[in-house]
């Protein structure tokens, strides 16, 4: 499923899903967390982002596992492997960030009851508790971001480089 799309392969295909939709959701999350007068109006966009972010990376980062296969069995060279591990290492990092950042905002979106009306409506819980989720969406957004740069540009180095 995740090898090739109409003949080509599908990681160049896939990758550019997450590439918008993961650094969507982080705007999206630090939005949420940082504004607490649009929750309201944007906790359906960070809802489903915080889903759809990390199924993209999840496809680009199974197509890409599929991609280096068939990079192994057409004999590329040691230096263009090692490349691409590195990218993959960056790749494997990014999903599994943009996971946490995902089931953050999802947690922060339920808490905060950011569906409807945006405001701490969970009975029982600290209104600290919302405080300490927006600053750990927020780091993790961020973080989240960085490894999306450093993914493309190790798969950009390794594409381009030599070209």
């Amino acid at each position: 499923m995740f090898e090739e799309i109409m003949g080509l392969p599908a990681h160049p295909l896939l990758v550019h899903f997450a590439v918008v939709f993961v650094p969507l959701l982080a705007v999206s999350a630090v939005a949420y967390a940082l504004l607490p007068r649009l929750r309201a109006k944007i906790g359906w966009v960070a809802a489903l982002l915080a889903i759809g972010g990390p199924l993209a990376a999840l496809f680009a980062k199974l197509s890409g596992a599929e991609l280096e296969k068939r990079l192994i069995a057409k004999n590329y060279g040691a230096d263009i492997l090692a490349k691409v591990n590195d990218h993959q290492a960056y790749g494997d990092l990014t999903f599994w960030f943009s996971l946490a950042l995902g089931v953050g905002t999802l947690l922060l979106v339920l808490l905060t009851n950011g569906l409807t009306t945006g405001r701490a409506t969970a009975k029982g819980l600290p209104t600290w508790l919302t405080w300490v989720l927006g600053a750990a969406v927020i780091v993790l957004a961020g973080v989240t971001g960085v490894y999306v740069f450093l993914t493309g540009d190790s798969g950009a180095d390794a594409v381009w480089t030599g070209v």
